[in-house]
């Protein structure tokens, strides 16, 4: 079996790759050319995994990196994912997220229609959400470029499903952390805040809105989910979720109990990290995965923030 994954280098690539390679893959990495490389998330396995150079923004370079690869399964992981971002880029954000999907699909319809294709969906689609917890059939409220754009390959994949018969569907994933996490996401930034601040290199952590609230799950979990979407008889599309809803002060207080710390004593609220429009409660009902894919989130909340926590404290106390 052949896969090809856009996004390889990411937090979710990283961690499908591997899945992959252990179930006897042969393993193509779409990415992009640069100049500075950034491979860190999977120097451990790069000799491991084969390269093929595209852009979502080029049709033609997908068409190639296809035609190079012969996939049987494709995972459609690579966006513009950091959603502060999407408002200050919002046409570019538009073109890899949104647009990227499409040109993915096309290349797929012209070079194997039969080929099977997973779309990175987002719980940022129900954004203002209109029920709780939200399922498959929930209406999407988008309140972020982002989720616009998430919303727009969404039902892009469920077009091309229904218009040329190709096995298509999208996992709408809710927030999944893990210690690759970029520190640019607020669990990441507290975590790895919690641990300097514990090891005596802060002082201090800047934060925005502490009352929104998230369905976190352990990335690792929600990997194996995307494979198992593929490997169906017919292709749908399923929410992955742990069903718990936590605010990001529930994720503080948990972080900063790890190391013993009392967090009022250091987190500070910056207004520049408050979104335009932010998104209140976003929590996921995964009962249509579990009992169609036979899959259940594995790791709890404070697991998975226990994790990160050792993890950042860890390798920060061997850059000392």
């Amino acid at each position: 079996m052949r896969a090809l994954v856009t996004g390889v280098t990411g937090q979710d690539g990283s961690y499908l790759a591997e899945f992959l390679l252990d179930k006897g893959y042969e393993v193509y990495g779409m990415v992009r050319r640069s100049s500075v490389e950034n491979f860190n998330r999977i120097e451990h396995i790069r000799d491991k995994l084969k390269f093929v150079q595209a852009d979502l923004l080029d049709q033609l370079s997908i068409i190639d990196a296809i035609k190079e690869s012969r996939p049987d399964e494709i995972y459609n992981l690579g966006a513009m994912s950091f959603i502060p971002v999407s408002w200050k880029q919002p046409v570019l954000t538009g073109e890899f997220t949104g647009l990227g999907v499409t040109r993915m699909l096309e290349a797929a319809r012209h070079m194997n229609k039969n080929v099977k294709f997973y779309q990175a969906s987002s719980s940022e689609m129900f954004g203002k959400a209109r029920e709780i917890p939200q399922n498959e059939k929930t209406p999407f409220y988008p309140r972020s470029p982002y989720g616009v754009a998430k919303v727009y390959g969404h039902y892009m994949t469920v077009n091309y499903r229904e218009s040329y018969d190709m096995f298509a569907c999208s996992g709408i994933l809710f927030n999944h952390e893990s210690p690759r996490r970029g520190l640019e996401f607020v669990t990441k930034k507290v975590t790895y805040g919690a641990a300097k601040i514990k090891l005596g290199l802060a002082d201090s952590l800047y934060l925005g809105n502490l009352d929104a609230k998230r369905d976190w799950g352990y990335a690792e979990d929600y990997i194996e989910a995307m494979w198992l979407m593929l490997q169906q008889n017919t292709p749908e599309d399923y929410v992955i979720s742990t069903g718990e809803a936590h605010s990001v002060k529930d994720w503080v207080e948990a972080s900063f109990r790890c190391l013993d710390l009392d967090w009022r004593k250091y987190v500070k609220i910056d207004k520049r990290f408050i979104r335009p429009v932010d998104v209140d409660l976003l929590v996921g009902d995964s009962s249509k995965a579990e009992k169609k894919l036979g899959w259940k989130t594995k790791v709890s909340f404070n697991e998975l923030v226990k994790i990160m926590v050792e993890y950042d404290y860890n390798y920060l106390k061997k850059q000392m």
